[in-house]
């Protein structure tokens, strides 16, 4: 029996993407020994045929903690920013999760047993969006003397979901974390904690990045016990694009030593022309190689 398992959601809009996330972990022989599980937040049924035929589950995702029908304005990929913090419920025979984004991809398997390494003895596996070259999540605007306005997206999320000055404070200037990839095991404390948080970060402020902001509380506030991985295990492209290794065919890190890249995120969007590249795979952007020649890439998972 399969005791680790990579879960992803999406809804009818985003099923390509998750296909090619799908197709970029099977190609790896060591995906054999992996369970894929699938939440539907809105994939139509013959998508989820499709599905089936590649992943061992596929569950309906619920609303696990009660939301405002106001705010869900029939957004129903909203519930990925609630469901994942449930993953043991809805997968329930499993030992260890990793949760990667549709908008992700698998480019090199190490980066996987990583994250299953990581979350062994209850500690949460992930990335903190802080490395060379990465934009600056947290600033402070300089009004006189020493005063200063901080301006950081933890704090200003979490005033505006009515976080207590205490926990915003702590996470004003703390690395930003990014929770399109993580992992834990299914008996973690850090699933109650999360949660909780959870509960507290939706009955105050909007739905989407609700999650992300509780789980920065859980991590900087509550310390849970955390297992920091390197930023090629979630390359937000968006704060930093990669380079190409024509040789190798591969995305690598811009600077040295050029590392390959394990997990590839396209959060945000990567956009030219006003055209998202996660919803128009012929969308290319110009990119350097190792040599700093420019090559027009998609930066989307080929087969």
């Amino acid at each position: 029996m399969k005791k680790n398992v990579i879960v992803s959601l999406a809804d009818a809009n985003y099923f390509q993407l998750l296909n090619e996330l799908i197709d970029s972990i099977v190609r790896f022989e060591e995906s054999k020994n992996i369970a894929i599980c699938i939440l539907d937040a809105g994939l139509t049924e013959e998508q989820k045929n499709l599905l089936s035929k590649k992943v061992d589950e596929i569950k309906t995702a619920d609303w696990d903690i009660d939301v405002p029908g106001y705010k869900v304005k029939g957004k129903e990929w909203l519930k990925s920013q609630v469901s994942r913090a449930f993953l043991p419920k809805y997968f329930p025979k499993y030992k260890n999760y990793l949760w990667i984004d549709c908008d992700a991809w698998v480019q090199d398997w190490p980066s996987v047993e990583l994250y299953f390494k990581a979350c062994e003895n209850g500690k949460l596996g992930i990335t903190q969006t802080m490395g060379p070259g990465y934009k600056i999540m947290s600033k402070a605007k300089w009004i006189f003397g020493k005063i200063a306005l901080i301006k950081s997206q933890n704090f200003k999320h979490a005033i505006k979901s009515n976080i207590s000055l205490d926990k915003a404070r702590k996470l004003a200037f703390a690395p930003h974390i990014n929770i399109g990839v993580f992992s834990l095991e299914k008996n973690s404390k850090s699933w109650e904690i999360w949660q909780n948080n959870l509960k507290e970060t939706l009955n105050g402020g909007d739905i989407f990045g609700s999650e992300q902001l509780a789980m920065n509380i859980s991590v900087y506030h509550d310390n849970i016990e955390t297992e920091f991985l390197p930023l090629n295990c979630n390359w937000i492209i968006s704060n930093l694009l990669p380079k190409f290794d024509e040789g190798n065919k591969t995305f690598v890190e811009p600077y040295l030593p050029n590392t390959k890249i394990g997990i590839m995120h396209l959060a945000a969007g990567i956009w030219k022309d006003n055209q998202d590249m996660r919803l128009n795979k012929d969308i290319k952007i110009d990119i350097k190689t190792l040599d700093n020649k420019i090559l027009n890439k998609s930066l989307r998972f080929e087969n």
